[in-house]
C-alpha cells in the first residue's frame, strides 16, 4: 500500500508528474515503493501488464498511473502507458500531448498499433492515448483486437500500464481487469467510501482479477 500524505497530494494535483519534476520529494518516493512491489510481481516475467482503477471518478487514477509510468520509466523498464478510459480520457490532458488518434482508432483498424504511440523524453516511457471517443466502448474493449493490442505491446515493452474507467460506474473496466496481469486500486481518504472500496475489491475479484496493491490519496 502506498499512502500519499495530504500536502504532497495537494503538490501532485497542482503538478500531476510529480515523479518526473520533484523526483526528491516524499510523494515520488511513495510511487517508487509501489513501482517496487510492481516489478516484484514481475519476478516470473509473466506478470506484466497492470491496470490502474479506482471505485469511483475524481480519486486519482490517472495521476497515479502516469507517475507509477515515470517511476517504472525512470529504472530503465521500458514502459508503455494506455488510456483505455474510452468515455473521459486523461492522459492525453497530464502530459500534455496530442489525441487524434489512439487506442480506439486501432481497435476500429483505422491505423496500426505503432503509428498511434507517442515517445516522450521521460525515460524510456511511451504513450497509448484513448483516441477518438466512440460510441460503442464497452464493444471495442471487449473485442479481440484489444488482446491482440497487449500481446503486440509486449513484444516491444517490459511493462504495460493501462489507466481506466472506475470499476464501480461501468463495465468497461471488468472487462479489461480479466485481461490484465494486475489491479492497483485508488482510493481517496474523505472521498471514497469504506463500503465502495470493498464493493470494487468484490467486483474485480469476481472478474478474476489479481489486485496487487492500493494506493491512498490523503487530502
Amino acid at each position: 500500500m502506498a499512502i500519499s500524505k495530504g500536502k504532497n497530494n495537494v503538490m501532485a494535483k497542482k503538478r500531476p508528474l510529480v515523479a518526473y519534476t520533484h523526483p526528491e520529494s516524499i510523494i515520488s518516493e511513495q510511487f517508487r515503493m509501489l513501482q517496487a512491489n510492481i516489478k516484484f510481481s514481475m519476478k516470473d516475467k509473466r506478470s506484466r501488464t497492470f491496470l490502474i482503477t479506482s471505485p469511483n471518478k475524481g480519486e486519482g487514477k490517472s495521476t497515479t498511473a502516469a507517475n507509477l509510468a515515470i517511476s517504472l520509466a525512470l529504472q530503465k523498464e521500458k514502459v508503455l502507458l494506455i488510456d483505455a478510459n474510452l468515455r473521459n480520457p486523461n492522459l492525453d490532458s497530464i502530459f500534455k500531448i496530442p489525441n487524434s488518434v489512439g487506442l480506439t482508432d486501432i481497435l476500429i483498424g483505422r491505423t496500426r498499433f505503432y503509428d498511434a504511440i507517442h515517445h516522450t523524453e521521460i525515460g524510456r516511457l511511451d504513450i497509448l492515448t484513448s483516441g477518438s471517443i466512440p460510441i460503442n466502448p464497452g464493444e471495442l474493449l471487449s473485442s479481440p483486437l484489444l488482446r491482440e493490442t497487449l500481446e503486440t505491446s509486449l513484444k516491444s515493452y517490459d511493462v504495460v500500464l493501462i489507466d481506466s474507467h472506475s470499476v464501480l460506474e461501468l463495465t468497461d473496466t471488468k472487462l479489461l481487469a480479466n485481461q490484465c496481469d494486475g489491479v492497483v486500486l485508488v482510493i481517496q481518504k474523505g472521498k471514497t467510501l469504506l463500503d465502495q472500496a470493498v464493493e470494487a475489491k468484490k467486483v474485480l475479484e469476481f472478474a478474476k482479477a489479481t489486485l496487487i496493491g492500493v494506493v491512498m490519496n490523503e487530502c
